[in-house]
């Protein structure tokens, strides 16, 4: 794995930018689980396939919205790609077109309105550079110029998702709507159409993730269910279910290779 710090100018959007390159002896099988963040893979040429209970498909590349379920990865054993982790307003002004048409959904990067002769052939066109820094020399350009041109979230949805963000789900949707003086209704459908998902499953997400991160800090699960906000240990053991697809336990030995 190489890892790129993108330009100043692109930090809001980019969270994170990466080079990989494996190989294995048979397929490689993982499991992505719901993350706070828009991915975009850019494969070398491998194609990948993709599984989860919305759909299943064979991919070169792909984006891949918001999710609040898993979603399973496989490839031959054999994979080179480049991964863009994206701010979900920061995929809104990439794309300029409403986000929860990608909630739950991964799709080529030709079904996006990516237009003009940077974005073509992307992959192909890093695959043919002599090393990392080019291919990440070349991502740069096609972000800067999206950017530059896109369409900024409105700045009311930028404020409750990133109040939202750092409190990692913990306000309540009705606060945040009445902070930003909008009505329920008319928040929670902006923030849809612009961060992905609705503001309370996005905030579940968001209490997921800090929940997983204190676990894999070897806490308890009712010290993880106390600190991350959620009612008991059983709930947090439902929600694990729900957006895992499995128990708190059997997760954290799936991701510690136990």
């Amino acid at each position: 794995m190489v890892a790129h710090r993108p330009p100043p100018g692109l930090r809001e959007h980019v969270r994170r930018v990466a080079g990989f390159s494996e190989r294995t002896e048979g397929a490689m099988f993982r499991r992505e689980l719901p993350t706070a963040s828009v991915t975009l893979i850019l494969s070398l040429g491998e194609p990948i396939r993709i599984g989860s209970a919305t759909g299943s498909g064979t991919f070169t590349s792909f984006l891949a919205g918001m999710h609040e379920i898993p979603v399973d990865t496989e490839h031959d054993g054999a994979l080179s790609c480049v991964q863009v982790d994206l701010s979900p307003l920061g995929a809104y002004r990439l794309l300029g077109m409403p986000m929860s048409e990608l909630a739950d959904t991964v799709v080529a990067p030709d079904a996006l309105p990516l237009p003009g002769p940077v974005w073509r052939d992307l992959g192909e066109r890093m695959a043919a550079l002599p090393g990392w820094p080019e291919r990440f020399e070349l991502l740069d350009h096609a972000l800067g110029a999206r950017f530059a041109d896109g369409r900024a979230a409105d700045p009311e949805v930028r404020w409750a998702w990133r109040r939202l963000a750092r409190s990692h789900g913990a306000v309540p949707v009705g606060e945040l709507a009445a902070e930003v003086g909008w009505s329920r209704r008319h928040f929670a459908a902006r923030f849809r159409d612009q961060v992905g998902l609705p503001p309370k499953p996005a905030a579940q997400v968001l209490r997921f993730r800090r929940a997983l991160s204190l676990l894999s800090g070897t806490g308890s699960i009712s010290d993880a269910a106390a600190e991350a906000g959620y009612a008991d240990h059983s709930h947090l053991v439902r929600e694990f279910r729900r957006l895992a697809g499995a128990p708190p336990s059997a997760l954290l030995g799936e991701l510690l290779g136990q």
